[in-house]
Formats: C-alpha cells, structure tokens, sequence
C-alpha cells in the first residue's frame, strides 16, 4: 500500500489510557495503518489482553508503560523512555480519563481535585513532557486531545466531568494556533456514547481522594448506568474516524453523528442571547483584528500581543 493511502507508516504515537475502551479502539486503528506506537496503561490483566491482540496480528508489540497521568515525574520519564526506544516521537493523544458524575452542589475539593486532575491535568502533563520532543521531530506530526461530548452539553450530574471537558475544549482550540507555525496538526476529538467501561471509574476512585461530597452510588444502580454504554460505538470504529481526522487536518473531530438537534438548540440560544444594538466602530475594529490573527495562526503565523491592537 502506498504511502498516499497510509501517510502515517512509521509514524511513532504516544497514546495514554490506551489498553481499553477508546484508547484501545484508537491503538489499534494506527496499528492498522502502519504506527508504531507507545501505550499508557495501569491494569496488568489490560495490558496482557492488549499484548494478546498485537500478537495475533503479528504486529510490532508497542512499548508499554504504566502511568498514572497524574504524575508529573513519571510522565517525564515515560517520555523520554519513548524516544530512547523510537527515537523520534510524532504523535500524542490525550486520551486518558475518568467519568464520575454526582450533583454539583454538594461536591467536595477531593471530588474536583480527582476528576480535574486525570482529566484535565493529565492532558497538560501529556503536552509539557512530550511536546518538546515532538517539536524535535522531523515529518507529519499531530497532538490530539480526546475530550467528550460533555464539552458541548453539560449534564445536572456532570458539573465536574463537563467542566474538565470544557477546560480540555478550550485548552486544545487555542493551542491549534500555536502548534501550526511549528508545523503540527492538534485536533479536539469529542466522542458521545462509546461501548466501553467508563462507567466503572467511580469503583476506581484512589485513596487520596477518597473524601467524597457525592452519596455512594448502589452497585445495581451503577451496573444499570452501565447498560446504556452497551449501546455505544465500537471503540475501533471511533478509532479510525479520530485517525481520518487527523489525516484530514481536522481541528475538530465529532464521531457521533446524533447530535444535531443539540448543536442547533445550542446555536439557536447564542444568536437569541446577542443583544440586538450596534457595537462601537473601536469595538467592531478590535474583533476584527481578532478574527485576522486568528486566520493567520491557522495559516501558520505566529501572532503576538501587538497583532491583537
């Protein structure tokens, strides 16, 4: 196969919660298309089933690393033990993350400090220690940060969750504009229902973060919750729409296709809430001024303070 049908061949890609659910589904579509590939993972049994499948397809084993993507020192040393195997990294994605949900008002800072901390602290550990290196490459490079629907539609049980997505939202948005003139492609990859385990992650929560405001959620409750992830997409399938996109170039990845109507109702809202009256010309120039730099971050300039003015 040519290399215009597999532009990624060889490519080395650091994917972080990546033996089961969407990081798995996202592993193997690269794997698939010619990736070698460094995985994050934090359970043995995980990791061996993931071990068993690249052996069946007789592919090149990844490097596997254990991480908590809370850990900022290990992260660092992952990083660097991904170069010293490849010798060149290409390719993140942020993938890692926890679904907890419980009502806002009465949350703990044990409850904001664990969710915000995987699944917005994660993804800044994952771009302070790799992207260094991946600037260091040389050839096709992306970061793509795996956030959630949750970035879009809040939720009355999801303050915490949709907060991290939103702040993972904006984070990655913005950093588009700075990793265009270097070169590499960033994508924002918000998935809906997936057929995974996510909802087990509040039977995961670590000791240190056990001071919890939310109740304790029954057992048949949760396991009922976890009955409509059994109509989710095939993690695989959401794999390979995150590597079209980035093949694409696509600053924004949506892998559901049901959401229409919320992005409609969303948009209806905006518009009704702009006040209907003229804006100042001074005003009207600076947004202006905005939107210009903006393009031209897209085409790979690099925008300073005095662009904005």
């Amino acid at each position: 196969m040519s290399n215009e049908r597999r532009p990624w061949e060889g490519r080395v890609a650091f994917i972080t919660g990546a033996v089961t659910g969407i990081g798995l589904g996202v592993a193997q579509a690269f794997a698939d298309n010619g990736f070698r590939l460094a995985l994050s993972y934090r359970n043995e049994d995980d990791r061996a089933l993931t071990e068993r499948w690249f052996e069946s397809k007789g592919y090149e084993q990844p490097l596997y690393c254990k991480l908590d993507v809370t850990d900022r020192a290990r992260f660092a040393d992952v990083a660097d033990e991904v170069v010293d195997r490849f010798g060149e990294v290409h390719v993140l994605v942020n993938n890692a993350g926890v679904s907890v949900f419980g009502p806002t008002d009465e949350a703990s800072y044990d409850d904001y400090d664990w969710i915000m901390g995987v699944n917005f602290g994660g993804v800044v550990n994952g771009l302070v220690s790799l992207l260094p290196k991946i600037k260091a490459a040389r050839g096709r490079r992306h970061v793509t940060n795996v956030a959630s629907m949750a970035a879009f539609l809040p939720g009355p049980q999801a303050g915490i969750y949709t907060a991290s997505k939103f702040a993972v939202r904006g984070l990655t948005e913005s950093l588009r504009y700075n990793l265009a003139p270097h070169g590499i492609g960033c994508s924002l990859v918000c998935p809906a229902l997936t057929r995974t385990n996510a909802w087990t992650s509040a039977l995961k929560r670590p000791d240190s973060f056990a001071e919890s405001g939310f109740s304790p959620v029954e057992q048949a409750e949760l396991e009922q919750f976890g009955t409509a992830f059994e109509e989710g997409m095939d993690p695989y399938v959401v794999g390979q729409k995150i590597l079209n996109g980035m093949t694409e170039q696509r600053g924004l990845i949506l892998t559901h296709p049901e959401h229409g109507p919320d992005f409609e109702e969303i948009h209806a809202a905006i518009m009704a809430a702009l006040p209907d009256e003229e804006a100042p010309p001074g005003r009207l120039k600076i947004e202006q001024l905005r939107r210009d730099a903006m393009k031209a971050a897209e085409r790979g300039l690099k925008i300073r303070l005095d662009d904005l003015t």
